[in-house]
C-alpha cells in the first residue's frame, strides 16, 4: 500500500522543499521526488509543514499517567498521548527510586516493547537516577538518592541492559566513573544530571566517554568559589568542552527565551535536544495532580503552563508536548522552524545511534508530523499509520 503525500513544507535534513511529493510505501518512506508516481492513498498537507516524528529522549509521562505508575497500562497509554503530539519515538524516563521499584518499572517496560503494545517506536528506558547529588536533587525524591551501587547496576544492566539506552547521573560522586566506562561499555549512552560537579570533578567522565548533558540549568551546578578561586560548574563545562550535547526542557518557563538563545548561541542547534522532561500532567488540563507515582507522588498543581508545588514556591515539573517545544522555539526562541525540528528528530536520532528515524529520506521509518504556521498537529503517522 503506497501513500503520497502533496501540497507540503517537507522538512529535509538539508532544506525545506516545496516542490516535492512525499511517499511511502507501509512502514517506509519509498521516494521524495516532483515526479508522479503510482500510489493507492493521497494525504493533502494543505500547504502545511510536513516534518519527520518527534523523538522525546525524556519524559516521566502524560495524560494522568506517570510511567511508573506500576502494569503496562500507565505505559501504553501515557504513550498514547504524547504520540497525539507527535512524539512518534520516546524514551520513558524513570525517576529516583528503589531498586525494586526500578525493576518493576523496566520489567512492564519490557512487556510493553516486546509485545507491540504501543504504536510509537519505544526506543527503550531512561534511567534518571537515582545516583545523583542531594545538593542538586531537584524534584527527585531525596530518601532514593544515592552514590553508585555496582551490585545493583551490574543486575540491572545484566538483565535490562540491551532496554537502557540513557543513563543520567552525577559524576562527582563516589564509583562514578568505574559506572561511567561499564556503560559505556554496554552501549549505554551516560548523561550528566542533578550533578554538583566542578570542571576537575567532571572531566573523568568525559574522558571516559560522557558526551550529554540532562536538562541544562535543572538541577546543576554553576561557577562557584572555593577559598575565593572561581570554578566551573556543569553548565560552564558544558560550553567549554568539545562536543558536548545538551537536551533543555523547552516548555518556555523552565527556560525562558533569552536563556534559549544563549544556549542556541553556545552550543548550536547541532548539539541541543528537546525534550518535555514531562510528568503525569502533560496534555491534562489546570488542576492538582501528583509528581511521581501514584503509590508516593507529591500534590502539585497545573497552572501557567507548568506543574507547581502546592505553595507556588517552586516549579515540580514540565506539563508539555513535544509540539509546544518545537512552538516554543520558533515563537519565543526566534529560531528556524527547520533548525527547531532538527532539536527533536535528526539530533536525538543521531545521539541514539537511530538510524532510520528522525529524517524525512528514502528508507527511513515513515514516522511523519503534519502542522501548520503555528505549529498545530494536523495530523501523525507512526510506522505509516495515521494516528
Amino acid at each position: 500500500m503506497i501513500t503520497r503525500i502533496k501540497n507540503a513544507k517537507l522538512i529535509l535534513p538539508d532544506k525545506i522543499d516545496e516542490n516535492s511529493f512525499l511517499y511511502y510505501e507501509n512502514s517506509i518512506i519509498s521516494a521524495i521526488t516532483d515526479k508522479e508516481l503510482s500510489y493507492d492513498n493521497e494525504i493533502d498537507a494543505n500547504g502545511c509543514y510536513v516534518s519527520p516524528g518527534f523523538i522525546d529522549i525524556h519524559t516521566h509521562g502524560g495524560g494522568g499517567y506517570d510511567f511508573m505508575d506500576g502494569g503496562t497500562d500507565a505505559i501504553v497509554n501515557g504513550v498514547a498521548m504524547h504520540l497525539k503530539h507527535g512524539t512518534t519515538s520516546i524514551l520513558p524516563t524513570s525517576l529516583a527510586c528503589s531498586n525494586d521499584v526500578l525493576l518493576e518499572f523496566l520489567k512492564d517496560l519490557k512487556t510493553v516493547v516486546d509485545n507491540g503494545l504501543c504504536l510509537s517506536n519505544i526506543v527503550g528506558a531512561h534511567l534518571e537516577g537515582p545516583y545523583f547529588s542531594h545538593a542538586q536533587s531537584g524534584a527527585q525524591n531525596p530518601d532514593y538518592i544515592i552514590a553508585p551501587k555496582p551490585d545493583e547496576y551490574e543486575y540491572i544492566i545484566k538483565n535490562y541492559g540491551s532496554l537502557i539506552k540513557r543513563w543520567s547521573f552525577a559524576p562527582e560522586l563516589e564509583g562514578s566513573e568505574r559506572f561511567c566506562k561499564i556503560l559505556v561499555e554496554n552501549g549505554i549512552l551516560p548523561s550528566i544530571g542533578h550533578s554538583d560537579a566542578t570542571y576537575d570533578e567532571l572531566l573523568p567522565a568525559y574522558e571516559a566517554g560522557v558526551r550529554m548533558v540532562t536538562h541544562l540549568y535543572s538541577g546543576m551546578s554553576t561557577i562557584v568559589r572555593k577559598g575565593g578561586f572561581r570554578q566551573l560548574g556543569v553548565i560552564e563545562s558544558t560550553y567549554l568542552l568539545d562536543d558536548m550535547n545538551a537536551e533543555i526542557i523547552a516548555d518556555g518557563c523552565h527556560l525562558p527565551a533569552p536563556l534559549l538563545k544563549l544556549i542556541v548561541k553556545q552550543l548550536g542547534t547541532d548539539n541541543i535536544c528537546l525534550v518535555t522532561d514531562s510528568m503525569r500532567g502533560a496534555g491534562m488540563p489546570d488542576g492538582e495532580s501528583l509528581l511521581g507515582r501514584k503509590a508516593e507522588g507529591m500534590p502539585c498543581v497545573i497552572e501557567d503552563g507548568v506543574a507547581k508545588l502546592m505553595d507556588r514556591s517552586a516549579f515540580a515539573g514540565s506539563v508539555a508536548t513535544a509540539d509546544r517545544l518545537v512552538r516554543t522555539m520558533v515563537q519565543k526562541a526566534g529560531i528556524d522552524v527547520a533548525e527547531a525540528v532538527k532539536m527533536i528528530t535528526i539530533n536525538p536520532a543521531k545521539i541514539l545511534g537511530l538510524d532510520n528515524r528522525g529524517r524525512l529520506y528514502e528508507g527511513c521509518v515513515a514516522d511523519i508530523v503534519i502542522f501548520d504556521d503555528d505549529i498545530n498537529i494536523k495530523c501523525v503517522i507512526a510506522q505509516g499509520k495515521t494516528v
